[in-house]
């Protein structure tokens, strides 16, 4: 019978497939090795497959769209209440074919080489920072159990770090200390100039995509935000609206709400955590920016700090800078300051 639908439930190297007709009987529920996968789905007629979206999942969706497929890419909070007992492939498999099917599931776009490329800039990064950071401390914290005490600031300790090197700091320290401290010193270091390497090329990135170059005309974006959020967002149409693009970040309130009481918590949190911590950072550096040359941030920012206490207000603004963004990709614009919404004209 010919197969309508199909569900497949991805891993390292068995794949769980569940296949129906347009009736919805079972047609296929097998296991493939990876091997097997293009080969088995290269002999079926076009069908829509549902998959989990998860790290390896835009490759194989790419793949199986050039074989004629149609692929629909779910969030797996999505999938879950499909899944009627137990933790199995099968089972998993068997839901995602249930689901794929359902009027309103929320799909995600299948994102591009280049767009996952970018991404990869900014994951090594982010992880260059961390350990960047880690190492930091830890010279911060081994310098201060012998009494040396390194002021604030990531320059001022790096600059300690390159002195340390270079044997222009007189540290009165064992030799075993000296010989551990030299090891983070200069981890600590390439770190540093790796992470500059990264941030050049994202600034390459930036100028050469014409989405990025118009994202970072929004005041706190910047290139490595302007270069994450063209890599991340494939479709803006997706969303209805810009508030609705700024709940998929988890900048809005969580609700629990019954018997006609809205109320309204913390934000959610929801989404892409990297794309939003990139947001209530630009939005701090406008906090920044603020006190010193207040003319230069938005005055729709500068009225909200003179009402909202400060981390308040930096989630509010980092609310606003999302719906912007939406704005601008939908629209192929670029920021203006005096803009009004039509709404409000």
């Amino acid at each position: 019978m010919e197969i309508t639908t199909i569900g497949l439930d991805l891993a390292k190297r068995v794949f769980q497939v569940h296949a129906v007709d347009a009736a919805g009987k079972v047609v296929v529920r097998k296991a493939l090795r990876r091997a097997q996968v293009l080969p088995f789905f290269a002999k079926l007629s076009p069908c829509l497959i549902g998959i989990e979206a998860c790290g390896t999942s835009h490759h194989w969706a790419r793949e199986l769209i050039v074989l004629g497929h149609t692929v629909g890419l779910m969030p797996p909070a999505y999938v879950k209440p499909y899944v009627k007992r137990g933790k199995t492939d099968a089972a998993d498999a068997e839901a995602i074919c249930e689901a794929v099917t359902r009027p309103s599931m929320r799909f995600v776009p299948v994102k591009s080489r280049e767009q996952q490329a970018a991404l990869f800039l900014h994951r090594t990064r982010n992880l260059l920072v961390k350990q960047r950071t880690q190492l930091v401390n830890m010279i911060r914290g081994q310098l201060a159990e012998f009494g040396i005490d390194i002021p604030e600031g990531l320059e001022r300790a790096l600059t300690l770090a390159r002195q340390i090197l270079d044997g222009a700091a007189n540290l009165d320290l064992p030799e075993h200390g000296i010989m551990m401290l030299a090891i983070l010193c200069n981890q600590a270091l390439g770190s540093h100039e790796q992470i500059r390497k990264v941030e050049r090329e994202l600034l390459v990135l930036q100028r050469s995509d014409d989405m990025a170059r118009r994202l970072a005309t929004i005041p706190g974006i910047g290139p490595i935000g302007a270069t994450a959020f063209a890599a991340s967002v494939t479709d803006p149409a997706q969303f209805k609206s810009g508030r609705q693009f700024a709940a998929w970040l988890g900048l809005t309130p969580l609700q629990n709400s019954s018997g006609g009481k809205e109320r309204l918590g913390r934000i959610s949190k929801m989404g892409d955590k990297y794309l939003r911590r990139l947001l209530v950072i630009g939005a701090t550096s406008l906090t920044r920016q603020y006190k010193n040359r207040p003319e230069k941030v938005p005055a729709h920012f500068a009225s909200l700090l003179a009402r909202k206490p400060l981390r308040v207000a930096t989630v509010a603004m980092a609310n606003k800078m999302a719906r912007i963004i939406w704005a601008l990709m939908t629209r192929k614009e670029t920021y203006r300051i005096a803009h009004v919404p039509a709404l409000a004209a």
